[in-house]
Formats: C-alpha cells, sequence, structure tokens
C-alpha cells in the first residue's frame, strides 16, 4: 500500500442514514443486519474516526417517502458538524406527475444530483421517451443521474447513457457483478465487456461502491474484487472514479472501516495524482456545487 494514501482525504459518494423514527425503509425489513434500529450519522463518524473521510455525499435509501427523506437529510446538511456536503435524492423520472415541481423544490435544497432504483424494478421503466427525457431534464439543470443497474442490465444503463448525453452520469456499485455466479464459471467475460463499452462514453463516471455486498459470504475480500475493481480503473481511467462507502448496505458482507482499508489496498499502487482524484477529486468535477474543506471528521 502507498504511503501516499494515508494523508488523502476521501469524499464518500454513497452514504446512507436510516431513521425509523422519521421514515420507513421496507426493503430493509428482511435483512438482518439492517432491519432493527437507525443508521445515524454518529454511527458514520463513530466508524469512520481516523479513516480521513473528509465529508460525504448522501445518497437517498429508497424511503418509502423519497421526498420527506431529502428534506430530512437537508435539515441534517446545515449542520457543519454533520459534514454532508450534498444530496443525491430520489426522483421519478418515468412519470411528468409532478417531475419537474420536484426539481423545482429541490434546487433549493442542497441536492447535487438524484437516482431512481433501476435493478429493482421491470427493464423497461428506464427505456421509455417520458424517462429518458426527464434525465436530460437534470442534466439541463447541471444536476447527476447516478444509474444503479445489475450486470445483466447493463446494455440497457448503456442505452440510457447514449439518450442522455447532456448528462454526467455516474454508474453505482460497479455495475452490480454477480460475484458468485463469475466465480463458479471462473470468469467474468459478460460483465467485462459491458462496463468497457460503458466507459467509451465521457460523460459515464463509475463508482467504486457496493461491490462487497455481491461477494459470497466468506469472500468479501480484496483479492476477491481486485479484477472488477482494477478493470473499472483500467476502463474509467482514475480520472472518472469516485468511491462510496454504500453503508450500512455494505455490512451485509463486511464493515465500513474494512471495506475502507480493502480500498486502500486495492489503489495503493497508484500514483498519488490518481488517489487523490478517485478519493475526492472527480467528486468536485462531476457533483456540481460540492466544496471540499476544513479537513476530517475527526480532526485529523
Amino acid at each position: 500500500m502507498s504511503d501516499v494514501f494515508d494523508s488523502v482525504e476521501l469524499i464518500d459518494t454513497h452514504q446512507h442514514l436510516l431513521y425509523r423514527d422519521a421514515l420507513r425503509y421496507e426493503w430493509a425489513d428482511d435483512l438482518p443486519p439492517l432491519e432493527k434500529g437507525d443508521f445515524g450519522i454518529a454511527d458514520y463518524q463513530r466508524l469512520t474516526a481516523g479513516k480521513t473521510v473528509a465529508g460525504t455525499i448522501f445518497m437517498e435509501v429508497d424511503a418509502a417517502d423519497y421526498k420527506a427523506e431529502t428534506r430530512l437529510i437537508s435539515q441534517l446538511a446545515q449542520d457543519s458538524d454533520n459534514h454532508i456536503l450534498g444530496i443525491i435524492s430520489s426522483c421519478r423520472p418515468e412519470s411528468d406527475d409532478g417531475f419537474e415541481a420536484w426539481l423545482d423544490e429541490c434546487a433549493s435544497l442542497p441536492v447535487v444530483g438524484y437516482r431512481r432504483i433501476l435493478h429493482e424494478v421491470a427493464d423497461d421503466l428506464s427505456q421509455s421517451d417520458t424517462f429518458r427525457r426527464n434525465v436530460r431534464s437534470i442534466g439541463h439543470r447541471e444536476r447527476t443521474f447516478d444509474m444503479v443497474f445489475r450486470a445483466d442490465q447493463l446494455g440497457i444503463a448503456y442505452e440510457l447513457a447514449m439518450a442522455c448525453d447532456n448528462t454526467r452520469l455516474i454508474l453505482d456499485h460497479c455495475g452490480v457483478p454477480d460475484i458468485a455466479s463469475d466465480m463458479a464459471r471462473g470468469e467474468f467475460r459478460q460483465w467485462r465487456d459491458a462496463i468497457s463499452k460503458l466507459a467509451s462514453l465521457p460523460h459515464v463516471n463509475g463508482k467504486l461502491s457496493g461491490i462487497l455486498a455481491y461477494c459470497p459470504q466468506g469472500h468479501a475480500n480484496a483479492e476477491t474484487i481486485r479484477p472488477y475493481v482494477q478493470h473499472m480503473i483500467d476502463s474509467f481511467t482514475p480520472n472518472r472514479l469516485v468511491w462510496g462507502s454504500d453503508w450500512p448496505v455494505v455490512n451485509l458482507r463486511s464493515s465500513l472501516p474494512d471495506w475502507i482499508d480493502i480500498f486502500r489496498d486495492l489503489i495503493g499502487e497508484l500514483s498519488p495524482a490518481e488517489q487523490r482524484a478517485i478519493c475526492s477529486g472527480n467528486v468536485q468535477r462531476i457533483y456540481a456545487g460540492i466544496r471540499i474543506g476544513g479537513g476530517s471528521m475527526d480532526g485529523d
């Protein structure tokens, strides 16, 4: 591991927070590590103490009331001690009903981008003219759109990206590779080729996040995911990659501190400039309005 990394501040572009007194998260009800209790900002800061995390971008958590979620996190972001630099809000591009009104409201909030969960809905949801027109509207407002598709849906992701070339797009979770099946087959060609094709589009960026959750039990480690992370680096280059914790979903297979250490290991051979680009520099370019400064959460 390069010693340089220890002094490179991280911006977490995929921080989830769960506050069950205020919101419902039905998807988490049957997941043992996540089914009970809150996962709040104090918990996150405790887990990242000493890990050189300078700030975060909150990522929508598919709350039952996504507008209430954005409003709640906006209030938390007003406290500078929480180090929330921006919000990626949920939205519903598949419908014109209230879509522009929601973007208008978010313009007065610290919203830097949007996401619609797509890897757990019908494939054709993102293929309509309405969906694509509304994603382009996000781009016209100088905001981003995070894409979350499974490996077998990356062709659909490419079609969406081709139709929305005015919008800065970020591919979440390394394109959700099916690592267990890849290990059983001894190859990952389908995912690899699809990632290379997506990365050929200059307005598409990659996010090194969430990948440990797709490892088989007992295999959530650096060696398992190294080929995937390396291909993301080779395809997007360090200049079009960001990092995200996916906490607390990372708890399904690992932990937040361990994921940070694994990430450090995986990019440790890159140059100092390349490490800084992935850790924080690209965040400022991709997410409009993000300004980084003031030191890490633990005061390092």
